[in-house]
């Protein structure tokens, strides 16, 4: 990439949020884990253009939904589709700002240096997790309550059971606590200690998109707005893609 590209994309940055830039503000965001790699990237760039700083709490959809609903104090969510909807039905987020920002598949994943499981198709992926010794993934996210009705579906529900460990699907495998972690395939691309063994078969796969929105209740409504506007940027999108999500078309 040119020094003339480099510089026309700060510079379009800057200007982009040219008129918060005089106040520097500490934005509050409540975001979900599947976004947690594309921020890790994308927030340094930001807060250096800008001089907001963001302030960051990454969790599964469900228990971030429930901690807004308990009024949390927050700028920025972003969530699942449905419960970040749900959540403007509430009239905790402001519907005019709600934009997509990425959208998300299941994958596995194993401990770096394991043999790699076959997961190629439907049957593949039901005799792996048939004779895998443990299963990770987070029971009370997006994920868990996919996976539950999928394993009910495919009749191994209760065989699986008895080794379902629950939390987030790639940590614990890294820390060796699992055998195989299922969950969004841009928490495991981003987990040191994991290899990506693919996505879902495409007949049993679960797409999530992730909408953001800024809170009804905003104290830096103007600094979260500009946020959303680079998260829509073709910068942005770049990271979305490399961080194995999907950016909206």
């Amino acid at each position: 990439m040119s020094t003339h590209i480099v510089k026309a994309a700060a510079i379009g940055l800057a200007m982009m949020a040219a008129p918060v830039a005089a106040h520097a503000a500490e934005v509050t965001l409540l975001i979900s884990n599947a976004l947690q790699g594309v921020f890790e990237e994308l927030a340094p760039r930001f807060e250096k253009a800008t001089e907001h700083k963001l302030k960051i709490s990454f969790g599964s959809t469900n228990p971030l939904k429930a901690r807004i609903e308990k009024g949390e104090a927050f700028d920025l969510t972003i969530l699942g589709e449905r419960a970040l909807d749900d959540l403007v039905k509430q009239g905790k987020l402001v519907p005019a700002t709600r934009i997509v920002v990425a959208r998300s598949g299941l994958g596995v994943g194993i401990r770096k240096g394991a043999p790699k499981p076959d997961i190629g198709t439907t049957e593949a992926f039901k005799r792996t997790l048939l004779g895998a010794k443990s299963i990770a993934f987070s029971e009370s996210g997006l994920t868990g309550t996919y996976l539950n009705g999928l394993f009910q579906r495919m009749a191994i529900a209760d065989s699986l059971k008895p080794k379902f460990k629950y939390g987030r699907g790639g940590d614990l495998v890294a820390k060796g606590e699992a055998e195989i972690g299922i969950t969004q395939t841009s928490e495991l691309l981003s987990e040191a200690g994991v290899e990506f063994v693919g996505p879902l078969p495409s007949e049993i796969q679960n797409y999530t998109s992730f909408p953001a929105a800024v809170g009804a209740a905003a104290k830096q409504a103007d600094a979260a707005k500009a946020l959303l506007k680079y998260l829509a940027s073709p910068e942005a999108a770049q990271v979305i893609k490399a961080k194995g999500l999907e950016p909206p078309a």
